[in-house]
């Protein structure tokens, strides 16, 4: 995992030097404040997956424009305008390692921030002048709005079915990712077919994407997550390693049930109620079934990449899609 993550990082080095100043210069709030919000959070060590992603499916699609760099950052500013919103949410303490925003300032100026950046993101979507990238951006800002309500609606139902837990994360994560490769192919003016295929390889990378982040809450420690593990459990959320664990355990008619439920139902489960946990998932299969599920999906995504002449940035993309499974933060 560390030497595939350090030979993407060398390919792209040039790419995230630009995509870095290209941020700076793209937020222009009229306050400090905002500006020193919304930093807090875009430049707090994120991995810019989105609007690399943007722009090696424009170069796929050979696009030798100079627009790319400047629209990519609307991915960014997006995704962190969700991070701002979820932390409030959540009631969190801690994001990449470092004190929520909400907590170094307050709620009102951390919601307000995350409005910024989303009014920044549909600003430069329309600078575009192509409907086509605009329409992406409302879809991708409806859905992401929609999968928020549907995961608080959701939130300590342990009877969460994978379908529904499916439908969150579509909306939450991967329509943001399915968004950096559409819009990468259609500021390149490829064909539909191409725009179609990067789509489908934006979506189920986002969703492989969200499953590794998923599984992370019980396959690391706290320091190397940057937050409290457990979390997600804690906050009521039913992601898909205790779904499969939980689903599996009852198919069998393991006499586990009951205390895998009685710790999901408990938010304020020990030190050793969580290990239990972790030990269930791997007896009854519930992190192994999320790999494989996880597996499938990055597989499906690279096939999308079969009508695309080889190149590094193809390449590329294939890294990507293997790094966002075996990733560890």
């Amino acid at each position: 995992m560390t030497d595939l993550k350090q030979q993407i990082l060398e390919r792209v080095s040039d790419d995230l030097v630009n995509i870095e100043e290209a941020l700076k210069s793209n937020l222009n709030p009229y306050f400090d404040l905002v500006k020193d919000v919304a930093e807090h959070i875009i430049f707090s060590g994120g991995k810019r997956l989105r609007p690399l992603l943007m722009i090696l499916s424009s170069r796929v699609c050979n696009y030798q424009g100079d627009l790319s760099f400047q629209l990519s950052t609307i991915f960014e500013y997006l995704h962190a305008a969700t991070l701002l919103h979820d932390d409030i949410v959540d009631e969190a303490n801690k994001r990449r390692g470092k004190e929520v925003a909400n907590k170094v300032w307050d709620n009102a100026t951390a919601v307000l921030t995350g409005d910024f950046l989303l009014a920044r993101s549909l600003t430069l979507a329309a600078k575009t002048c192509d409907p086509r990238i605009i329409e992406v951006m409302s879809e991708i800002t409806e859905m992401m709005s929609q999968g928020e309500i549907q995961q608080l609606f959701n939130k300590g139902d342990i009877n969460l079915s994978v379908e529904e837990y499916m439908k969150v994360i579509e909306a939450k994560t991967a329509v943001l990712i399915r968004g950096a490769t559409r819009c990468g192919a259609l500021l390149a003016n490829s064909n539909e077919d191409e725009i179609e295929r990067l789509s489908r390889y934006g979506m189920n990378v986002g969703l492989a994407f969200q499953m590794a982040d998923d599984l992370l809450d019980y396959t690391t420690d706290s320091e190397t997550l940057g937050k409290e593990t457990g979390i997600d459990l804690k906050e009521g959320k039913m992601t898909l390693p205790v779904i499969y664990t939980l689903e599996n355990a009852k198919q069998n008619g393991s006499s586990d049930v009951e205390t895998i439920e009685n710790i999901i139902k408990n938010p304020n489960f020990s030190d050793d109620d969580f290990k239990v946990l972790i030990e269930f998932m791997e007896k009854h299969g519930g992190i192994s079934k999320t790999i494989d599920k996880a597996k499938e999906h990055i597989e499906n995504a690279k096939k999308q990449l079969s009508v695309f002449k080889n190149s590094k940035d193809k390449e590329l993309l294939f890294m990507i899609a293997d790094y966002a499974l075996v990733r560890k933060v």
